[in-house]
Parts: structure tokens; sequence; C-alpha cells
């Protein structure tokens, strides 16, 4: 195995980490966005106010989209990990 197909692994885990990752930090991003301008909006600056239904919004998306990262893992892990291993 060359450090091509190395780094090649390595790109493809890096890339869909961040496929995994983005309906989460995409959920975070919004709740942030709409608490923080209801905040603005009622002159609230409760510091725990953010944290609740952030916290809240990510675990449902979480267990809602826990299919979509599941398969992910496994295609990923399918194609690139047992063709190394099977290679050796």
């Amino acid at each position: 195995m060359s450090e091509a197909d190395i780094l090649s692994i390595l790109r493809e885990f890096l890339w869909n980490a961040a496929l995994m990752a983005t309906p989460l930090l995409a959920v975070a991003l919004v709740v942030g966005l709409v608490i923080g301008l209801l905040q603005a909006l009622t002159s609230i600056q409760e510091m725990t106010l953010t944290f609740v239904p952030k916290l809240a919004a990510m675990l449902v998306v979480f267990f809602l989209s826990a299919g979509y990262m599941g398969r992910i893992v496994l295609t990923l892990f399918e194609t690139q990990v047992l063709t190394v291993i099977a290679a050796h």
C-alpha cells in the first residue's frame, strides 16, 4: 500500500465525517440563530436559554439521521477498509 493510497483513504474518511456532521451542525446553526434573534428582540440575555433548545434539536436530528450516518459508515467500511484487508 503506497502513501497515495493511504492519503486517498484518509481523504474519504474525512469527507464522510463531514457529511455525517452536516445535519447536526446545520440544526445547531439554525436553532442558535433563531434563539439569538429571539433574545435580541426580547432583550433576554440568559446564557442557558440557547443551550437547552440547541441540545434538544440536535438530539432529535441525531436520532432521525442515525440511519443515514450508519449507511455512510457501512459503505465506507465495505468500500475502503474491506478492500484493503482483502488485498493483503
